[in-house]
């Protein structure tokens, strides 16, 4: 937002309503994040209890009714332990599948560039991940980093009708710089509450930068930068 100027104010007046105006805004948007967590907390809540949870209860019971008839009705009994054991499986994919949207091992385990390779590799559209190797970002930007990249790749893949995207990483002045482009039809835009728009406040928070990009039949690109916390 361009800076606004009152003729005759002084320049430390200036830059100290320009203070309030950035924190006015970093309070906002991490008011905007909290609230999105909780809606995050009780989309989790309700997922595991409308899916896990129920194929586990399931499970439990199929099992007591095998367990009643193991000894009178064997084959009954081994269908239903079979049955048991498909129904626990399809529990451990749906946690799995949840657990990923909270926030993926990969990412924790071995950094951000091998879990952006990881979902390159996932995703329906070819996606080149490129840019050196990032050491030490912190887990706030390395996680605001591979959502923005998740979410943008997602829409790619729904909207874009793109043949590729691109994904580049690289650490530069101290800013982790990630940017996502593809060579689709564009013209998309940024939805007031929409993914991005809700990741934006996240960038916001750590004082970084978010810029989108997206001219009709010119591909959409979506850039961050992101400050890194040195000691």
């Amino acid at each position: 937002m361009p800076q606004v100027r009152f003729p005759g104010e002084p320049p430390e007046q200036r830059r100290a309503r320009a203070l309030r105006a950035r924190v006015d805004d970093l309070h906002g948007a991490r008011q905007r994040i909290i609230d999105a967590a909780d809606a995050e907390r009780r989309r989790i809540e309700r997922d595991l209890h409308d899916g896990a949870q129920q194929r586990m209860v399931a499970v439990a019971l199929t099992l007591g009714v095998a367990e009643a008839r193991l000894a009178s009705d064997p084959a009954s009994a081994g269908v239903l332990i079979a049955q048991a054991r498909e129904d626990a499986q399809l529990a451990v994919k749906e946690l799995r599948e949840i657990a990923r949207g909270i926030h993926p091992a990969l990412l924790s385990d071995r950094g951000l560039c091998p879990a952006l390779e990881a979902l390159a590799a996932r995703a329906p559209v070819p996606v080149e991940v490129t840019g050196g190797a990032v050491d030490d970002l912190g887990e706030a930007v390395e996680a605001a980093a591979y959502f923005v990249t998740a979410e943008a790749l997602t829409n790619v893949a729904k909207y874009a009708h793109a043949n590729a995207a691109f994904v580049h990483v690289s650490v530069e002045d101290e800013c982790l710089h990630v940017e996502i482009r593809d060579d689709g039809v564009g013209g998309a835009e940024l939805c007031p509450g929409g993914g991005l728009d809700g990741l934006r406040d996240r960038v916001d928070a750590l004082e970084g930068r978010f810029e989108f990009d997206s001219p009709p039949g010119g591909g959409t690109r979506v850039t961050v930068s992101l400050p890194l916390a040195r000691p």
